[in-house]
């Protein structure tokens, strides 16, 4: 029983740092991508260079956000839809662009915050275990001397270190990485501030400053 616990708790510390190091990277390149992205988004001229800045990268968190903004865009203008209802219509594709791109980024943390929460009493359970189990053979040897209690004891609280040391990388990573999504979210909430903006200014654009564009 106790073994099968520790087993248990062994799994769950090598996928946990499995997922640590992966979410580490993942998330490290997709803060990257998302500020160049959007430096490079706001610097454009229009909404067409402005999406070609993004060069259909598709590890960047901002190509998802962008793929549901353009192609909403792209079906109202074909519908003849006003100005109004592009904006508003473009708004919540670009909103639901980042929550998709969210929960995809989020991917895994659960088993983390799982890890986190129950490693510590997977832990306790198997001192627990091992204490009973100690006490039972002490009863068999119908010896209760500290020299026979002692390894049985010490074997059974081992268990419960193991346990804290599943859980506290876990707990401390978990933390880290939802900052750090904290971070990512602001930047596609940004991104999809900036893209409205284009997109409200190429609507306008041909209604009031036609001649002028023609001119230049």
């Amino acid at each position: 029983g106790a073994k099968l616990l520790l087993i248990l708790l062994l799994i769950m510390s090598v996928v946990s740092w499995g997922l640590i190091f992966h979410k580490w990277r993942s998330l490290k390149n997709a803060k990257l991508k998302a500020e160049s992205g959007l430096l490079r988004f706001q610097s454009a001229r229009d909404l067409r260079e402005a999406v070609s800045s993004l060069g259909g990268d598709t590890n960047s968190p901002l190509y998802y956000v962008a793929v549901f903004g353009v192609n909403e865009f792209n079906r109202l203008k074909e519908l003849g839809n006003t100005a109004d209802v592009m904006v508003d219509n473009v708004r919540r594709a670009l909103g639901q662009g980042v929550g998709e791109e969210m929960i995809k980024l989020s991917s895994g943390l659960s088993f983390l915050a799982t890890t986190g929460n129950t490693a510590p009493f997977i832990g306790l359970l198997g001192t627990v275990y091992g204490i009973m189990h100690a006490f039972h053979a002490i009863g068999l040897q119908q010896s209760a001397s500290l020299a026979s209690v002692t390894p049985g004891i010490s074997e059974a609280l081992v268990s419960t270190a193991i346990g804290f040391f599943v859980a506290i990388p876990a707990t401390v990573a978990f933390n880290a990485f939802n900052s750090r999504l904290s971070d990512i979210e602001v930047h596609l909430t940004n991104f999809g501030s900036a893209f409205l903006n284009r997109v409200q200014r190429e609507v306008n654009t041909p209604r009031h400053t036609t001649s002028s564009t023609g001119s230049k």
